[in-house]
């Protein structure tokens, strides 16, 4: 008790003001020692009644007491509790954790503007959503905080640049045309020349060849071989580790330390942690193996383009602030590998849906590529180039719209690491009526940033928000800027500020290599399985079917071959 009340006694405590000079010069440490825990007390409780709360925000009653809210946001399908509060209570909303714990649900712009960008690192990850990451990925970048992501952040930018990115390209096309060659075998082997297949497999399988040789100069032979155990490790795991939580998993993956939730991931035989421990060890003799490989060819004087050859010259560096530790660099790997990959395929397969469900858009769409595709073949080329895609602005709409309407990541989750006041950018009206454009956050209060909520904001993207339609990006929206959040688009999709995705140059380059390529040669269509899609919450937002989640990721349109004059 001693040691605890006299700490509120420090030289640069207020309460050392209460104590008469003379006892604060410590001529008496008996007294001091009485009067500091009477006085000690008296502040710690002064500390639990005045502290900072967030109570008076308006928000929905808890669904129990035990798991609050946490059960319809994590177990509901991506968007459906974040929209209906949004709707209800505005963009900043009281929601409750275990126990009547309040947290915050917020798609405000300009309180994530002040999160993401103005004060980032004040504002770090729950200690058992970086679990989460560690398990899949390792100790890399979305698992790191602080000066540890700083330096991490550090490092991997220069392999994610607009140049390096841009120079990806033709191997992304070079990957979407086999993909293509596959899908045109398919389909002339088909009655009238059609098929359904399941796009989102396909689409996985091409990503994962595009990030092996991209970032690894490796061929991982994704779409040659479909019983290629690496990709079928990685086929699943986000839904089977992460989709459809049972109320126990969410209760554990909250309330248990982050010690129990780690001795849990190693030695539980619980299916989904399994299938995580053999994907991971995969994933490391792999990247374990490509690392030898390229610190090899370094010392020979050998180098390659590759995001991994650059980071392996990298950590030759003197620097400590330039380098990564081995377990870094294996992690390192596996973010690209899964993170990577996952979101690309995944954000590929909601711009597919949308076209398959807006067959004018389909054609539109369609009718640019081809003219671009004659302006390429009359200035001589053969195929297009990253300034190609950057001069078809319906492209970039649709792929704008897309991420917009279906986020591949749809929340982020963060904690305050001290007392804090957020800015709002309109008024929330709190439960006692009063309107407020300030709030106050307390050290430790844990946030939802709501990205699917603030990609449907009406004052960022208009009133028709919930409406599909790639127009919206060429409208003029004169004098009315929306606060600067997001790094594509002001969308949210990728992040913002020191935590954005430091891949999302070469995520848009690869989705539009692949939709130019899927839509210059196939048409889409719905198929009647599509009533039964979900999007899917695991990490990312994955296309399933009702009723057949632990199958994966399922998207099923009727493919064709896309006629020519």
């Amino acid at each position: 008790m001693f040691n605890t009340t006299t700490a509120a006694f420090a030289s640069d405590s207020p309460l050392l003001s209460l104590l008469p000079i003379p006892l604060r010069q410590g001529s008496n440490p008996l007294v001091i020692a009485i009067l500091s825990t009477i006085l000690g007390s008296a502040y710690a409780l002064y500390r639990k009644v005045a502290r900072i709360s967030v109570a008076h925000v308006r928000g929905p009653p808890a669904e129990s007491f035990v798991l609050g809210n946490l059960v319809e946001l994590f177990q509901s399908q991506v968007g459906h509790a974040d929209f209906k509060y949004q709707k209800e209570f505005g963009d900043v909303v009281k929601i409750k954790g275990p126990f009547g714990e309040d947290r915050l649900l917020i798609s405000d712009p300009k309180a994530l503007q002040y999160i993401f960008h103005t004060s980032g690192y004040n504002y770090l990850k729950w200690p058992e959503r970086t679990e989460i990451s560690r398990v899949l990925m390792g100790r890399g970048l979305l698992w790191a905080d602080g000066e540890v992501h700083r330096r991490q952040r550090k490092v991997m930018l220069p392999g994610f640049g607009a140049p390096e990115s841009k120079a990806f390209v033709s191997i992304f096309r070079r990957v979407s045309a086999e993909m293509t060659n596959q899908w045109t075998d398919i389909l002339v082997s088909s009655p009238g020349q059609s098929a359904v297949l399941n796009v989102a497999t396909w689409l996985s399988r091409a990503t994962m060849d595009s990030i092996g040789e991209a970032a690894f100069d490796y061929q991982f032979g994704a779409l040659t071989n479909s019983k290629n155990e690496f990709m079928e490790a990685y086929m699943g795991l986000m839904s089977d580790t992460l989709g459809s939580p049972p109320k126990s998993s969410i209760l554990m993956q909250t309330v248990l330390p982050v010690w129990v939730l780690r001795l849990m991931s190693k030695y539980s035989n619980r299916r989904n942690l399994k299938h995580a421990r053999h994907t991971a060890g995969l994933a490391n003799a792999v990247t374990r193996e490509l690392v030898d490989s390229k610190a090899g060819a370094l010392l020979e004087g050998k180098e390659n383009k590759d995001i991994l050859s650059l980071l392996v010259k990298a950590n030759a560096s003197e620097d400590a602030n330039a380098k990564l530790n081995d377990e870094e660099l294996l992690a390192q790997m596996r973010t690209i590998l899964l993170a990577g990959h996952e979101t690309s395929a995944t954000s590929l397969c909601w711009v597919l849906l949308e076209l398959a469900r807006h067959p004018d858009v389909q054609a539109r769409l369609r009718k640019e590529i081809r003219e671009t595709e004659t302006a390429i073949h009359a200035r001589g080329g053969s195929d297009f180039t990253a300034s190609d895609f950057d001069a078809m602005p319906y492209l970039n709409a649709v792929l704008k719209e897309s991420m917009r309407f279906h986020p591949a990541v749809y929340h982020n989750y963060r904690q305050a690491v001290r007392d804090d006041v957020l800015p709002l950018s309109k008024p929330i009206r709190t439960t006692s009526g009063e309107e407020i454009t300030k709030l106050p956050v307390p050290k430790g209060l844990k946030m939802i940033l709501s990205i699917s909520g603030y990609n449907r904001n009406e004052e960022a993207f208009g009133e028709d928000a919930h409406v599909y339609n790639p127009e919206r990006w060429f409208r003029d929206t004169g004098d009315k800027k929306p606060p600067n959040v997001g790094v594509y688009g002001n969308l949210l999709t990728f992040a913002g500020g020191v935590r954005s995705c430091v891949g999302w140059r070469f995520a848009v380059c690869e989705v539009q290599a692949l939709t130019v390529e899927v839509i210059n040669n196939f048409e889409l269509a719905l198929t009647p399985e599509i009533e039964r899609l979900r999007r899917e919450a695991c990490l990312v937002m994955l296309p399933t079917l009702e009723g057949e989640q632990l199958k994966g990721e399922n998207l099923p349109l009727k493919v064709s071959l896309a006629p020519r004059d």
